[in-house]
């Protein structure tokens, strides 16, 4: 047996298994991402439901009266819809509804906030009254919270200077001077800043008693759009880059080369050349082997690192085809020269081929019975090339054939598990969206959308279909009869 063979065909499977594994590891973490995320989004739609439901109560017994109904809608939304948006990106809840009359009205990761939803004056006046009643508010790390449409005119107004507002047009309607006078004398008289106060995720219009429903729809809506591009942008991460693609060049023309540098020395050894009394031809074809072997890394480690990203090749058998390619093409080479005719091209060419089919099957094979990154890899290549040279060496015709016979059967096998695991998995998909589509159904806040989902997922689970409730009649018939 050639030892150097095994060596480089072990260097070879090398790149091939690392580059696998590195695109083992993105397609993991996207999958662990999309697992992840399905929770996230899940829990996010909890947020929503569990606040609609709060709202609708509030509604239903009028509390507050028709003056401030609108303001225990803005405290509710504003905690519910805040923690779904924090849920889908997979962040805890920060906010908490304190509900008991105190001087806070919410509590967002400790800091305690006051809501005032006012039509009038921007709200400044209530905010006003709140300072006269607990002058310590802001002191004690309090926060002002109005609407998002009141805030940024408060903003507006104070960018505009006195000699600005006096010339400015009133008879629009775009600009108030009673406003503008409200707002500075305001943050002149008052011990507070604007920074002590901040937009709600709401405009005032918003958390209206006819325009609440509106509102969260639109909010499911946004949610369900920022989990779509959570995903994509999670695709994209996971997609193969030029980035990595140039490091595995890098890596696999610097192993490959360095690979071709010892052997070509130690050939040079063998033939009982001391290091120190190589010559510089020798040490002309030590590099020049060295060189032809990085170019090959390189080659090998794009030519791997694209079929097994864009065409779904498997490392072991990208390795092959581009071994055996270079290994063709160097025959290719020797006939054109004339220094082989045609029946030795083609046979070697013919072996070559199948070297290289042992190799990547003997790899694949290691893998798979010892999946630790490259050293399953590397450990099946050479027990299998091994096994594979010691047959074409030293056997017989007739033990060569059952070991072929044998490897044929072996990627039989492997090509008819490949097919069942991809229709299984397919058909999980298939269940899996069939399963989210009951699922959001329900959960659905429509009762009569989430007594189809509660009956689809009945049927799902195999309950027989004369034991489901799907009627009235059969409800009446079940707790009346």
């Amino acid at each position: 047996m050639d030892t150097e063979d095994i060596v480089k065909s072990n260097q070879e499977q090398a790149v091939a298994s690392w580059v696998n594994y590195l695109n083992q590891v993105r397609l993991d973490r996207l999958v662990e991402f999309m697992q992840n995320q399905d929770l996230n989004l899940h829990d996010a739609m909890a947020d929503i439901d569990n606040t609609f439901s709060q709202i609708e109560e509030l509604i239903n017994s009028n509390r507050g009266g028709t003056y401030g109904l609108h303001g225990f809608i803005a405290e509710t939304a504003e905690v519910g819809i805040s923690n779904a948006r924090e849920n889908v990106l997979g962040n805890p809840d920060k906010y908490k509804w304190l509900n008991d009359n105190g001087p806070s009205d919410l509590l967002r990761s400790g800091v305690e906030i006051q809501q005032k939803f006012y039509q009038s004056d921007l709200s400044l006046r209530a905010i006003a009254a709140h300072l006269e009643k607990y002058p310590d508010y802001i002191s004690n790390g309090g926060k002002y919270q109005i609407p998002r449409d009141q805030y940024d005119k408060i903003q507006e107004l104070l960018s505009i200077s006195k000699d600005e507002a006096n010339k400015m047009p009133t008879a629009d309607g775009s600009f108030s001077l009673k406003q503008w006078k409200l707002v500075h004398e305001f943050f002149d008289h008052q011990n507070i800043s604007v920074n002590d106060i901040e937009p709600s995720k709401f405009q005032y219009k918003e958390v209206q008693r006819e325009q609440i429903n509106i509102t969260i729809k639109q909010e499911k809506v946004s949610i369900k759009k920022t989990d779509s591009n959570l995903r994509n942008q999670a695709r994209r991460e996971a997609a193969p880059t030029l980035k990595e693609g140039a490091k595995v060049v890098g890596v696999a023309a610097a192993l490959e080369g360095g690979t071709s540098l010892v052997l070509s020395i130690a050939k040079k050894k063998k033939e009982g050349k001391c290091l120190k009394d190589f010559s510089d031809d020798d040490w002309k074809d030590v590099f020049k082997d060295a060189g032809i072997g990085t170019v090959k890394g390189g080659v090998r480690g794009a030519s791997i690192y694209v079929l097994t990203n864009y065409t779904s090749t498997p490392a072991s058998a990208a390795n092959a085809i581009v071994t055996a390619s270079f290994g063709v093409a160097e025959q290719a080479h020797l006939y054109r020269k004339g220094e082989l005719d045609e029946v030795q091209f083609i046979s070697n060419a013919e072996m070559l081929c199948l070297d290289a089919s042992v190799s990547a099957l003997s790899s694949f094979i290691g893998q798979a019975v010892i999946p630790i990154p490259v050293i399953g890899a590397l450990i099946g290549n050479t027990v299998g090339t091994t096994l594979y040279k010691v047959a074409k060496d030293g056997l017989s015709d007739r033990e060569q054939k059952i070991i072929k016979l044998y490897l044929d059967d072996i990627e039989t096998l492997r090509s008819t598990l490949d097919k069942e695991y991809q229709d299984l998995v397919a058909k999980i998909q298939r269940e899996y969206e069939l399963f989210m589509q009951i699922l959001e159904k329900l959960y659905s806040v429509d009762y009569m959308k989430a007594l189809e989902g509660s009956c689809e997922m009945a049927k799902l689970c195999g309950v027989p279909s004369e034991e489901i409730l799907d009627s009235k009649e059969k409800i009446a018939d079940f707790f009346l009869n």
